[in-house]
């Protein structure tokens, strides 16, 4: 039984049980057969659906996915994974009833959730176990593991092959021989990236995140019901990319900003008002070949990227199921508008975890921070939204993609929330700067967060640096 959305209100779960509901919900629609109205003898094909292919796919004895897959050399992998990115540091700041530790005079606080998730952890050690399982065969990975400098630097050293792609983000995949071993990475593949796989008689090592499956689910089920899958994302993102090769009809929306244009377009576009032009101008590279706004918009549904900032996603969301309510009315919203929580878990409890650490940071009766350093690849998705929230709350900030950003001449190259890198910007303040009311120093006090594919190793080489160079200049803050 599909689940209704008791409106005004839409139904949103994270949880496992919904997500198997939906699930089911995608199953039992598909094996749906026959028209019920039609005589025995005209029975109308089944249609056929992307998921349908995917799953053949996956089930083929050369596709390896799943925790069971490597069992051999798993405790092995784990075992080096954890000497290789596990932080001594980081782990005494867990062990403190408020993540808090002072280290040579500076105070430092972690994000109580930061760093490798689950999914990333599980990539990771996919790939791992399939270079220990497979050591004398080529190894290609179809993309970047996952947005991490240092991870990807250890497949590298590893003689894993990364597949080129040109400026529009196709793949040579000349290179890749029969019998050879190729892994897909954390955010996926796309389909025609696993149909020309699968034609060249190779193993397929899949480590793709179940957070990213999840999503590919809800977009499967936008398409047994009719819907055009509206997906928060950016649209030339490995994972969104995954996600559009799985939809029937879809249209990307980088944030709150293009829907709103594309819910305006709803309510007010009218026939020859030129509307339709400029809409698919904005949205050429975003939206499925055979696009019609004046069509694939009667009926939607929502889908993300795993790694979106969840509030914008949640307006989103709202702005949509209004939208339909105003053209269609509220009686009609469970069949023009149908919405599913895809936000990846890891992802919301980060970003509530740097939440926290700028209200302790606003709260006058703790102490405030001098910065947050949020820490992880410059083109990690999940990671510019952490950056995203002190920078909106007025905390100053920086995001680094590893601790060699930190100089020793104190000075920091960091991301900005437009994308922009700079260098040379000043990190620690000196005392011959700052003018305290009572001229007595105050001890620095930094916090730390790290994107959902950042070791804590990372972290703390990062924390060492700063506190190197607090002990160089005697750094005092205001």
């Amino acid at each position: 039984m599909v689940q209704q959305i008791p409106s005004p209100l839409v139904a949103r779960s994270s949880s496992s049980s919904v997500h198997n509901r939906a699930f089911s919900i995608s199953l039992r629609a598909s094996t749906v057969e026959t028209d019920p109205s039609s005589s025995t003898e005209e029975k109308v094909p089944k249609k056929a659906f992307l998921k349908s292919e995917r799953e053949a796919i996956a089930k083929k004895k050369d596709y390896l996915r799943g925790a069971g897959v490597f069992k051999k050399v798993k405790r092995d992998v784990t075992d080096a994974m954890k000497e290789q990115f596990d932080s001594e540091l980081m782990n005494e700041m867990k062990e403190t009833p408020n993540f808090m530790l002072e280290k040579e005079g500076v105070e430092l606080y972690l994000a109580k959730d930061h760093g490798f998730c689950w999914g990333v952890e599980r990539s990771i050690n996919l790939a791992y176990s399939a270079v220990e399982t497979f050591p004398e065969a080529q190894l290609h990975i179809t993309n970047e593991l996952i947005h991490n400098p240092m991870v990807n630097d250890k497949l590298h050293a590893k003689n894993v092959n990364f597949i080129e792609k040109d400026g529009e983000n196709v793949k040579d995949f000349s290179q890749i021989a029969e019998g050879d071993v190729v892994m897909l990475p954390a955010f996926g593949a796309t389909l025609d990236e696993m149909r020309e796989l699968d034609a060249k008689n190779v193993k397929v090592v899949d480590t793709t995140c179940p957070w990213v499956a999840k999503v590919w689910n809800t977009v499967h089920t936008h398409q047994v019901r009719g819907l055009t899958s509206v997906i928060h994302g950016k649209y030339g993102h490995e994972e969104t990319m995954a996600t559009k090769s799985m939809c029937e009809t879809y249209i990307c929306v980088k944030n709150l900003e293009e829907a709103e244009y594309l819910a305006d377009f709803m309510i007010n576009a009218k026939e020859g008002d030129g509307r339709t032009e400029k809409f698919m101008e904005k949205f050429a590279k975003a939206c499925s070949s055979h696009f019609d706004p004046n069509t694939h918009l009667l009926k939607i549904g929502l889908a993300n990227q795993t790694t979106m900032y969840k509030k914008e996603t949640r307006s989103i969301g709202q702005l949509l199921q209004k939208t339909v309510m105003k053209k269609f009315g509220p009686d009609l919203i469970n069949e023009h508008y149908y919405e599913f929580d895809t936000i990846c878990d890891a992802t919301q409890v980060r970003q509530d975890a740097v939440d926290e650490l700028c209200n302790m940071h606003d709260d006058p009766d703790q102490p405030s921070l001098d910065f947050i350093i949020v820490v992880g690849g410059f083109d990690s998705s999940n990671t510019a939204h952490l950056l995203e929230i002190p920078q909106n709350r007025g905390v100053p900030s920086f995001h680094i993609n590893e601790a060699s950003c930190i100089h020793a001449d104190n000075t920091i190259t960091h991301r900005l929330v437009t994308g922009e890198v700079v260098e040379g910007d000043t990190l620690l303040k000196r005392p011959t700067e700052l003018e305290l009311a009572d001229g007595t120093p105050k001890k620095l006090r930094i916090g730390i967060t790290s994107g959902a594919s950042t070791p804590d190793k990372e972290g703390q080489d990062a924390l060492g640096r700063i506190i190197m160079l607090n002990n160089l200049y005697e750094t005092v803050s205001v």
